[in-house]
C-alpha cells in the first residue's frame, strides 16, 4: 500500500471561542476519500499521536486543504514540524473562516465541513464530513506522497 500514491491534505481546526494559537491546529493527512455523492459527504482520518487529534476530536467544523504539486514547503510545515512545538500560522497565511477555522490562503481547493461523526480505527480517528463550502480550482495538481517520501513527519509514525 506504501506504494499507492493519493492526493495529500492539510486539516485545520480552531476550538470554540479561542484566538490564541493553543485554540487552532492542523496537520497532513494522507488518509482522506469522497465516502458519498448524494447526500455529499468525505470522511479525513487523523492520526491520534497528532497535537492536531485534541482539537479535531471534539472540533463542529473543520476545512480540508488539497495541496498543490508547488506547495511542497506548506507540506514540509504541516507534515514535518508538529503544533507541539510551533505555532505553525504564525509562519503561513491564513484567515479565520466558519467558527474560526483556520483557512490556508495558498490553497486553491479546500473544504469546509461540519463534524456529522467519529468512527475509531485503532491508531486513527475517521471523521465523517458534510461539506458546506467548497472551493475547486480544476487546474491545480496535487502533491502525492511520492514527491514528499523523503520528508521526516513531525511525529513519530
Amino acid at each position: 500500500m506504501n506504494n499507492v500514491d493519493y492526493p495529500l491534505f492539510i486539516v485545520t481546526v480552531a476550538a470554540e471561542n479561542g484566538d490564541g494559537p493553543e485554540s487552532r491546529s492542523g496537520c497532513l493527512v494522507g488518509f482522506a476519500t469522497r465516502c458519498s455523492i448524494d447526500p455529499p459527504r468525505f470522511l479525513v482520518c487523523i492520526s491520534k499521536i497528532n497535537h492536531s487529534y485534541a482539537l479535531m476530536s471534539c472540533a463542529k467544523v473543520l476545512a480540508v486543504h488539497v495541496i498543490d504539486s508547488d506547495q511542497r514547503v506548506l507540506a514540509e510545515l504541516f507534515g514535518g514540524e508538529t503544533g507541539d512545538e510551533i505555532d505553525k500560522f504564525a509562519v503561513c497565511n491564513w484567515h479565520p473562516g466558519p467558527g474560526g477555522v483556520p483557512l490556508l490562503e495558498a490553497s486553491r481547493r479546500r473544504i469546509i465541513a461540519e463534524v456529522l461523526n467519529r468512527i475509531d480505527f485503532g491508531d486513527h480517528l475517521g471523521l465523517v464530513l458534510a461539506p458546506f463550502e467548497v472551493l475547486a480550482d480544476e487546474h491545480a495538481e496535487p502533491l502525492w506522497p511520492s514527491e514528499i517520501a523523503d520528508m521526516e513527519p513531525g511525529h513519530p509514525l
